[in-house]
């Protein structure tokens, strides 16, 4: 099982990028597509920045407050991985990246993750080890 989701990551999803970009280049030409990239990988970075810096704050005062920042650290990873799909090249990746940016779409991915997760504990899959 997890063979098959790393092969889904690192083969297909690549080879599904290439396509898109490749027929996307073909539509609207090769440097419009280009265009394109270089922007929503600059929007992108100025996206991650900002909300990494609100998010970062919420963490701090939290803590100031002696509450734990568990759902800002959750925001904090939807970000980092959001940040990094926009720096993956292409539209798939992109799109998803922004959707991890916007905050409705961090509050979507996790809901999601918590239940994920609820579910692998009341199955049992869960396993914590300590170092």
């Amino acid at each position: 099982m997890f063979f098959t989701k790393l092969l889904i990551l690192f083969i297909i999803v690549p080879v599904v990028e290439i396509y898109v970009l490749i027929e996307i280049g073909r539509k609207i030409g090769a440097w419009s597509t280009i265009g394109i990239i270089i922007f929503t990988g600059i929007l992108g970075a100025y996206l991650v920045k900002k909300q990494g810096f609100l998010i970062l704050k919420k963490i701090q005062n939290d803590l100031n407050e002696g509450i734990l920042p568990g759902d800002s650290l959750i925001q904090g990873a939807i970000i980092l991985a959001g940040g990094i799909l926009l720096v993956t090249p292409g539209f798939i990746t992109d799109t998803i990246g922004f959707i991890f940016l916007i905050p409705v779409g961090r509050r979507v991915v996790k809901n999601y993750l918590l239940n994920w997760l609820k579910g692998k504990i009341r199955e049992g899959n869960f396993y914590y080890k300590e170092f």
